[in-house]
Protein backbone atom coordinates (compact mmCIF):
# COMPACT_ATOMS: atom_id res chain seq x y z
CA UNK A 1 0.00 0.00 0.00
CA UNK A 2 0.98 3.65 -0.27
CA UNK A 3 -0.34 6.93 1.09
CA UNK A 4 -2.28 8.80 -1.60
CA UNK A 5 -3.55 11.99 0.00
CA UNK A 6 -4.55 13.84 3.14
CA UNK A 7 -7.96 15.53 3.05
CA UNK A 8 -8.74 18.90 4.61
CA UNK A 9 -12.14 20.62 4.60
CA UNK A 10 -11.94 24.29 3.62
CA UNK A 11 -14.49 27.10 3.80
CA UNK A 12 -13.23 29.03 0.74
CA UNK A 13 -11.75 26.75 -1.91
CA UNK A 14 -10.31 29.45 -4.17
CA UNK A 15 -8.54 31.12 -1.23
CA UNK A 16 -7.12 27.76 -0.12
CA UNK A 17 -5.95 26.85 -3.64
CA UNK A 18 -4.24 30.26 -3.92
CA UNK A 19 -2.40 29.60 -0.65
CA UNK A 20 -1.25 26.06 -1.51
CA UNK A 21 -0.21 27.01 -5.06
CA UNK A 22 1.10 30.50 -4.34
CA UNK A 23 2.57 30.41 -0.84
CA UNK A 24 3.59 26.76 -0.81
CA UNK A 25 4.35 26.28 -4.51
CA UNK A 26 2.11 23.25 -5.03
CA UNK A 27 0.53 22.43 -8.36
CA UNK A 28 -3.24 22.14 -8.77
CA UNK A 29 -3.50 18.67 -10.32
CA UNK A 30 -7.24 18.11 -10.48
CA UNK A 31 -10.45 19.90 -9.51
CA UNK A 32 -13.94 18.46 -9.82
CA UNK A 33 -17.42 19.60 -8.79
CA UNK A 34 -19.98 17.09 -7.48
CA UNK A 35 -23.29 18.99 -7.82
CA UNK A 36 -25.35 16.07 -6.48
CA UNK A 37 -23.38 16.10 -3.26
CA UNK A 38 -22.88 19.89 -3.22
CA UNK A 39 -19.10 19.70 -2.87
CA UNK A 40 -15.91 20.31 -4.87
CA UNK A 41 -12.62 18.44 -4.59
CA UNK A 42 -9.23 19.92 -5.48
CA UNK A 43 -6.01 17.86 -5.43
CA UNK A 44 -2.64 19.59 -5.08
CA UNK A 45 0.90 18.29 -4.85
CA UNK A 46 4.57 18.60 -5.69
CA UNK A 47 6.65 17.00 -8.42
CA UNK A 48 5.55 13.94 -10.30
CA UNK A 49 1.92 12.88 -10.43
CA UNK A 50 1.13 9.90 -8.27
CA UNK A 51 2.92 11.23 -5.20
CA UNK A 52 1.24 12.20 -1.93
CA UNK A 53 -1.32 14.97 -2.43
CA UNK A 54 -3.46 17.32 -0.38
CA UNK A 55 -7.17 16.94 -1.12
CA UNK A 56 -9.10 20.13 -0.38
CA UNK A 57 -12.81 19.49 0.07
CA UNK A 58 -15.22 22.41 -0.17
CA UNK A 59 -18.75 21.63 1.00
CA UNK A 60 -20.79 24.32 -0.73
CA UNK A 61 -23.06 25.02 2.23
CA UNK A 62 -20.31 25.36 4.86
CA UNK A 63 -18.38 28.62 5.08
CA UNK A 64 -15.88 27.69 7.78
CA UNK A 65 -14.73 24.99 10.18
CA UNK A 66 -13.31 25.04 13.69
CA UNK A 67 -9.61 24.22 13.69
CA UNK A 68 -9.34 20.46 14.05
CA UNK A 69 -12.81 19.80 12.65
CA UNK A 70 -11.47 20.37 9.16
CA UNK A 71 -9.25 17.27 9.12
CA UNK A 72 -10.86 14.54 7.07
CA UNK A 73 -8.82 11.41 6.48
CA UNK A 74 -5.67 9.75 5.21
CA UNK A 75 -6.12 7.81 1.96
CA UNK A 76 -4.40 4.55 1.05
CA UNK A 77 -4.44 2.87 -2.35
CA UNK A 78 -4.97 -0.88 -2.54
CA UNK A 79 -4.95 -3.48 -5.34
CA UNK A 80 -8.05 -5.31 -4.04
CA UNK A 81 -10.19 -3.18 -1.76
CA UNK A 82 -12.65 -5.98 -0.92
CA UNK A 83 -9.88 -8.32 0.20
CA UNK A 84 -8.15 -5.53 2.13
CA UNK A 85 -11.34 -4.67 4.03
CA UNK A 86 -11.90 -8.33 4.92
CA UNK A 87 -8.32 -8.60 6.17
CA UNK A 88 -8.75 -5.47 8.31
CA UNK A 89 -11.96 -6.89 9.80
CA UNK A 90 -10.24 -10.22 10.51
CA UNK A 91 -7.57 -8.32 12.46
CA UNK A 92 -10.21 -6.57 14.59
CA UNK A 93 -10.28 -3.30 12.64
CA UNK A 94 -13.40 -1.12 12.59
CA UNK A 95 -14.93 -0.65 9.13
CA UNK A 96 -17.20 2.40 9.00
CA UNK A 97 -18.04 2.19 5.29
CA UNK A 98 -17.96 -1.05 3.35
CA UNK A 99 -16.29 -1.24 -0.07
CA UNK A 100 -18.26 0.15 -2.98
CA UNK A 101 -18.50 3.04 -5.44
CA UNK A 102 -18.54 6.51 -3.92
CA UNK A 103 -22.02 8.02 -3.70
CA UNK A 104 -21.44 10.78 -6.26
CA UNK A 105 -18.88 9.02 -8.48
CA UNK A 106 -17.51 5.68 -9.60
CA UNK A 107 -14.30 5.29 -7.59
CA UNK A 108 -14.49 2.23 -5.32
CA UNK A 109 -13.75 3.24 -1.72
CA UNK A 110 -14.13 2.08 1.88
CA UNK A 111 -13.45 3.72 5.26
CA UNK A 112 -11.91 2.31 8.41
CA UNK A 113 -11.05 3.97 11.70
CA UNK A 114 -7.84 3.81 13.67
CA UNK A 115 -8.04 3.16 17.45
CA UNK A 116 -8.44 6.89 18.14
CA UNK A 117 -11.27 7.29 15.63
CA UNK A 118 -9.26 8.91 12.81
CA UNK A 119 -10.63 8.02 9.39
CA UNK A 120 -8.59 6.16 6.79
CA UNK A 121 -9.98 5.92 3.28
CA UNK A 122 -9.12 2.90 1.17
CA UNK A 123 -9.23 3.48 -2.58
CA UNK A 124 -9.24 0.78 -5.24
CA UNK A 125 -6.27 1.22 -7.57
CA UNK A 126 -7.65 2.44 -10.89
CA UNK A 127 -7.48 -0.06 -13.74
CA UNK A 128 -7.03 -3.05 -11.42
CA UNK A 129 -9.62 -5.79 -11.12
CA UNK A 130 -11.42 -6.49 -7.90
CA UNK A 131 -11.15 -10.23 -8.50
CA UNK A 132 -12.78 -11.18 -5.20
CA UNK A 133 -15.94 -9.36 -6.28
CA UNK A 134 -15.74 -10.09 -10.00
CA UNK A 135 -15.99 -6.40 -10.96
CA UNK A 136 -13.67 -3.92 -12.59
CA UNK A 137 -12.80 -0.70 -10.82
Amino acid sequence: MKILHTMLRVGDLERAVRFYTGALGMELRKKKDYPGGRFTLAFLGYGRAGGHEIELTHNWDTGSYDLGDGFGHIALETDDIYKTVEEIKAKGGKVTRESGPMKHGTTVIAFVEDPDGYKIELIQRQGESCLSQGISA
